[in-house]
């Protein structure tokens, strides 16, 4: 590094910070209109390298500025503050269709900075200008974790500082199993009490060899209901995808379960309603024969639950809910009927008169996993086959740019609808 690149100064405020927090990067200090690459390197837990990178130009002053400054080229195009979070993607190398997760949310996701001299692809030191560490976090300062496993569940409870009570929310992520703590701890670190629940792997044990019951998601509900810091009379329940059937379904038929309000993400209605998760799977298995490969070989699982069905035993009548739902969905999921589920849940509501209980957020060009703000998008990964015998590659979709609008405008109603109905007015900021 000469002299010329030691007074370059690259800079990310804040460089620590929870993972939904925008932050701002800087490069001072080059060449004025030089042609300058900002790259993000990140190394996930299962090992596989993710990168990206912007070009730009420095201003007259020498300087870049990723908040006001136009990225010409690259992972991401334009104005973008943010773009080098959503745009990453597996280094050329990585093993083919990883997912990205983030598993263990005690540690931060380290993504590594980097401005380069002209606009490239490849990098290598020689180029190097400035390099600095970013730290993004899903618990907040203060956020306690407790594992549980009373009632035989599988789960965690993250509580937000202070000595509460605070509303409790009940959080189901999708049929890839496993337990997900992620979206619950960036709850907490916003103030809410949240229970992630897994409530697939668990569903083939080797004392019952059977799937869990409804009644596993009654006992979770009541445990985080009945915790000394949870406002028994402020809950809600969250699922994305399967998690979205299983919640719109215990919201609608639980006798046991009364919630304030319901979140529910890239999912659908569709599943027999006398069931519990067992026929749900049955019903899967049933229409696997609907299954689409597309020239890429990956999978296109949405019609395995189309067309929606006419016969009430097979779909959730949301006409019945009795407190506020909140459906997100994308346009262009190639996992879930998400777009035809919600426009029949609307007519549903309508038939019932409580259309006034139903916000549809529905974004073009979205894909399935709509999730925290900020995470890459996968618009494919490898995934278990519907039967559970072996993986296939499935197709989420999604535009990369587009998903990443939908992933942070969801985000940010979200939160501002779970303030509105679990906490007191002066609590709300609903923009919805």
């Amino acid at each position: 590094m000469n002299m010329e690149q030691q007074c370059v100064k690259l800079s990310v405020q804040p460089s620590r910070g929870l993972m939904d927090e925008k932050f701002c990067i800087l490069l001072h200090n080059v060449q004025p209109a030089a042609q300058i690459t900002l790259h993000a390197l990140h190394q996930c837990e299962a090992g596989v390298n993710w990168e990206s990178f912007g070009h730009y130009t420095a201003d007259a002053s020498g300087r870049v500025n990723v908040c006001e400054d136009v990225s010409l080229g690259g992972t991401y195009t334009g104005v973008e503050p943010m773009g080098l979070l959503w745009s990453l993607g597996p280094a050329p190398g990585s093993k083919p269709w990883p997912r990205w997760r983030k598993m263990e949310i005690q540690t931060p996701v380290q993504v590594q900075v980097s401005a380069f001299q002209g606009f490239l692809t490849n990098f290598v030191d020689d180029d190097l200008l400035a390099r600095v560490q970013v730290e993004r976090w899903y618990v907040a300062p203060g956020v306690h974790r407790i594992p549980v496993t009373e009632g035989g569940l599988t789960a965690t409870l993250f509580l937000p500082p202070g000595p509460g009570p605070f509303p409790g929310v009940l959080d189901l992520w999708g049929g890839g199993g496993g337990l997900v703590e992620c979206r619950s701890a960036l709850l907490a670190s916003h103030g809410f009490a949240s229970l992630a629940l897994d409530y697939v792997t668990p569903r083939v044990t080797m004392e019952t060899g059977k799937y869990v019951t409804n009644q596993y998601f009654e006992v979770a509900f009541t445990l985080l209901q009945q915790h000394p810091k949870v406002l028994s009379s402020r809950m809600a329940m969250m699922g994305l995808s399967l998690g979205t059937s299983m919640t719109l379904k215990m919201a609608t038929y639980s006798s046991i379960m009364k919630l304030s309000c319901v979140v529910c993400v890239s999912g659908s209605h569709v599943q027999p309603v006398d069931g519990s998760l067992a026929e749900l799977y049955s019903y899967f298995e049933k229409n696997s024969g609907k299954t689409r490969i597309n020239e890429e070989n990956q999978m296109i699982w949405r019609d395995l639950l189309l067309p929606i069905p006419t016969e009430r035993s097979h779909k959730v009548d949301v006409g019945q809910l009795q407190c506020p739902l909140l459906l997100i969905v994308g346009e262009d999921d190639q996992n879930w009927p998400s777009t035809e589920s919600a426009h029949d849940m609307e007519e549903m509501m309508e038939r019932a008169g409580n259309s006034h209980l139903l916000t549809v957020l529905s974004y073009p060009n979205a894909g399935h996993l709509i999730e925290i703000p900020y995470s890459p998008h996968t618009r494919a990964s490898a995934f278990r086959t519907v039967n559970s015998k072996g993986k296939a590659v499935a197709l989420w979709g999604g535009e990369t740019a587009s998903h990443a609008h939908a992933q942070e405008d969801s985000w940010t109603k979200m939160l501002s609808f779970l303030y509105q109905h679990l906490y007191a007015p002066e609590r709300t900021t609903s923009n919805l």
